[in-house]
């Protein structure tokens, strides 16, 4: 059995309704400094189709460091969270905030250590894939 962020082959063909909390799956290993939880919206593999999740992160919790081929647009939904492009300052983040991550570019989000997180993100599919994994965000950056 895959992880929760495996891609489908395509989106679903026709209309489809996720329900509230359905579907919520562990964030596989590797991908941050601990436990958070994700609603996959759309999973796909297909050239240009987007995916979408839902994630729900604790206090203290951050991605690692990781990019979106075609870029990412990132909803805040509740609480507090923090961003960072590479080689820039983090930026802390409400409910209602958007960010925008442009294709390729270096990142990492996550709740701040004394509050939850959970956003939206979609990102488009290039070469089979939504996103590429790196190496774990230092301490300090955080």
């Amino acid at each position: 059995m895959g992880s929760v962020f495996d891609m489908a082959q395509s989106c679903p063909q026709a209309m489809c309704v996720f329900r509230a909390g359905e579907g919520v799956l562990a964030a596989p290993d590797g991908v941050s400094n601990g436990r958070f939880d994700v609603q996959m919206l759309l999973s796909s593999s297909t050239e240009g189709e987007m995916t979408a999740m839902c994630a729900f992160v604790p206090p203290g919790i951050v991605t690692h460091w990781h990019s979106h081929p075609r870029g990412q647009l990132l909803f805040v939904l509740d609480g507090v969270g923090r961003a960072q492009r590479e080689g820039a300052e983090p930026v802390t983040l409400h409910k209602g905030d958007a960010v925008w991550f442009a294709a390729n570019e270096r990142h990492w989000h996550g709740a701040v250590p004394d509050c939850s997180f959970s956003y939206l993100s979609i990102q488009p599919v290039k070469d089979g894939t939504a996103v590429h994994w790196f190496e774990p965000v230092e301490k300090e950056g955080l």
